[in-house]
Formats: structure tokens, C-alpha cells, sequence
């Protein structure tokens, strides 16, 4: 290659810093340059790239498209792996390889189809899919009629809303009152059904909520990371399960089957991530990523490298490291310190329309935050990726 391999990762989660250690660790003698921006200055990624910046932050889609368009041209960025805003750019894909930069992501359809759990489920259930039972709840009369359709089937009904990531915003619901039992120990996910129905009835109109209620799904969870073809061809794929501190590897038909069918019927190009727990021993599909998952890296303990072989699809080559030869053994995960780089000062924004420069729009969960007890995730209660 006569020119450097630059890989750009916009805003993404810390475990991402071992993504670019398995960038560097490929087996074709390949040196990319990579290049990581954050509006976190102690982000592990940043240290992890060879090249990183503080980005701007509150920009609205449009804007920040705009941005990631000057940064790709300004440095020569061949390939953009995005996780903020992955819709808006994915749907402006002609415009960054115009300046040669091809965007590693599904087409931008499928990602906003998958953003809407609600929609998600209904297509996949049309595409002969397992989804689970589940009920699209926007004031308390609804809630009530599926808690109660729930539990006459034996099952403990939680909640989430339509929209969001990892555990955001999850809780199950009790019929228990509460109590001082309820303070001690660790925090918990549980929120009381009446709670919440007072909150529901209290909340303005101008605080709507959306949420999916279904039965609290039995794990282990299996987490199956997969590789695709730029046209969404699945290349390769493996399980990660997961059930308390306990890890470990799955290539078990029941769950890489029905990933096949979703990743080539919805076209899922390069690196995501299906999610399964299971309905009465069967598994279900509980979420569909469309970026990799934070915990991709741990595949290495396969011999395998999805990262790479990722970014060798991209370039139009044939992957390598994708074979599993063995499984790895189980494991737990533990914490470790990650050195963090001096403080740095934000990239400069480029000119950008004014058209396009608005504030962020908030989220919906954050906007029913007066729903005591249900917006975002409880304290100490960070799930992993």
C-alpha cells in the first residue's frame, strides 16, 4: 500500500481501545493509523489511537455529518467506523466516499429500523424470526392491561423504551410496596408498578412516553457478534454467553441460525451484534445492534480478529482470522487501570450551513424523567457491551 491505512472511530464506548489493539495486531504486516475522537478527554480510546481529538459536542445529526465530512478529508481517513450518529452518516455514505472514505456501517434504513424496538419486532416476527411477547405502552391503562395479561401467563413483567441502548431505561416491575428493605444492599432494577401508573397519570402531555412491556426473559444471554459482506452476506459469527459473572462461547445452531436469516434478510453489513434470551427455553431475540459490540475484542480468545477482518471487507479483500479453530475457555471479567492521556482541547468545528447547526434533540426516556424511577439506569447498575 502506497499511502498510510487511516481507520477512523468517532465517539464510541471505552472497550473499543481493544478493538484498535486487534487493528494493530493483524497478521497481514498492515501499520494503519488510527485515529479516535471523543468529548471525553479520559477516554481509553483516545490513548489507544495514534492520532486523537476531542470532538465538538451538541451538534445535531446534520451538523455533526458535516463535521465527520471535513475530518475524513482533512486527514485522509480511508475507512470511518461510526457509533454516534451512525443513521445520519451511514445515509450520507455517497458523499464521504466522494472524498474516499468508505463508512463501515448497515444501510441507514436498517439502522433506523432497529433504533424502533417496536417496529424491529414486528418485522422480524414477519420474517419468521423468534421475538418474544411484547406490548407498545403509552399511557398507564395500557401498561396495566399487559402487566396483567403477563403475569396470567406466569411471567414477571418488565419494562424499556422503544428507543435507547444497553440497559437504559430497563426495570421490572413489583406489585410489592415499598420499603425500607428496599434501601439496603445494592441498588436495584425493581420499580413499583404503582409507582410508575401515579407517575404515568401525573406526567403533562408534553412528557409522552413510549415504552415495550414483556416478560422478564431467562438467560443466560447470548450475545453473537457478527461479520458481513458489504452487500449484508454473513461471513462469520460467534456466540458470547453471558450469565452472571460467567462467560463464554457459543457456535450452537439455535442461535447462529436465525442470526444468519436476520443479518442477510436486513442486509447488516460489516460488524454488529444480535442479542437472545429466552421464552419458555427458547431463544428470542431481545436486541439488534448495528454497530460491533463493546465486548467484540473477547472473540480473540477464539483466534479469531472480526475487527481486521472487518476493514479488509471494506478494502475488497478476502478476510483472514475468521476461523474458529477452538472455543475459548470460560472467564470472568475484571476491572484494570487504562492510562489516560493529558488534557487536550477540542478540535476546531469546521464552517458549517447554519441550517443545519441545531441543539441535540433529548431523547425520549430523558424527557419522562419525571417517571420517578424509570428514565435512564440505576446508580451502579452499568451494564457491560
Amino acid at each position: 500500500m502506497n499511502h498510510p491505512l487511516r481507520i477512523w472511530l468517532n465517539r464510541t464506548y471505552a472497550e473499543n481501545a481493544f478493538f484498535i489493539g486487534l487493528l494493530r495486531e493483524n497478521r497481514d504486516g498492515v501499520e494503519p493509523e488510527v485515529h479516535a475522537t471523543h468529548v471525553d478527554a479520559d477516554s481509553p480510546v483516545l490513548r489507544a489511537a495514534d492520532v486523537s481529538s476531542l470532538e465538538p459536542d451538541r451538534l445535531s445529526p446534520a451538523a455533526y455529518v458535516e463535521f465527520a465530512l471535513d475530518y475524513c478529508t482533512r486527514h485522509g481517513i480511508t475507512l470511518f467506523l461510526p457509533r454516534l450518529h451512525q443513521q445520519a452518516i451511514a445515509a450520507r455514505r455517497a458523499d464521504f466516499a466522494a472524498v474516499g472514505t468508505t463508512v463501515l456501517s448497515p444501510p441507514s434504513g436498517a439502522i433506523e429500523l432497529f433504533s424502533d424496538k417496536a417496529a424491529a419486532y414486528e418485522k422480524l416476527s414477519a420474517a419468521g424470526l423468534p421475538v418474544p411477547p411484547w406490548w407498545r405502552v403509552r399511557d398507564s391503562a395500557e401498561l396495566l392491561s399487559a402487566v396483567e395479561t403477563i403475569e396470567a401467563d406466569g411471567g414477571a413483567p418488565c419494562l424499556k423504551p422503544v428507543t435507547g441502548a444497553g440497559g437504559e431505561g430497563f426495570r421490572m416491575l413489583s406489585r410489592k410496596p415499598f420499603s425500607l428493605a428496599r434501601l439496603a444492599g445494592s441498588p436495584s432494577w425493581q420499580v413499583s408498578l404503582d409507582q410508575v401508573v401515579e407517575a404515568l397519570d401525573r406526567a403533562p402531555e408534553a412528557q409522552p412516553v413510549d415504552w415495550l412491556v414483556m416478560p422478564h426473559l431467562a438467560g443466560p444471554e447470548v450475545s453473537v457478534d457478527c461479520l458481513a459482506d458489504p452487500d449484508g452476506r454473513l461471513r462469520a459469527a460467534v456466540g458470547r454467553s453471558k450469565e452472571g459473572r460467567r462467560r463464554g462461547f457459543t457456535l450452537d445452531a439455535a442461535y447462529l441460525e436465525p442470526t444468519e436469516l436476520l443479518v442477510e434478510t436486513f442486509g447488516l453489513a460489516y460488524l454488529t451484534n444480535v442479542q437472545f434470551r429466552h421464552h419458555r427455553g427458547v431463544p428470542v431475540l431481545l436486541d439488534i445492534n448495528t454497530r460491533p459490540s463493546g465486548g467484540l475484542h473477547q472473540l480473540s480468545r477464539c483466534g479469531v480478529n472480526f475487527p481486521w477482518a472487518a476493514m479488509q471487507l471494506a478494502l475488497g479483500q478476502e478476510p483472514t482470522e475468521i476461523a474458529v479453530r477452538t472455543l475459548g475457555e470460560d472467564y470472568t471479567l475484571i476491572s484494570t487501570p487504562y492510562p489516560a492521556l493529558p488534557r487536550q482541547l477540542p478540535i476546531p468545528v469546521p464552517r458549517i450551513p447554519a441550517e443545519v447547526v441545531t441543539a441535540e434533540v433529548v431523547p425520549t426516556v430523558a424527557a419522562v424523567a419525571s417517571v420517578s424511577g424509570v428514565a435512564g439506569t440505576p446508580a451502579g447498575l452499568v451494564g457491560l457491551g
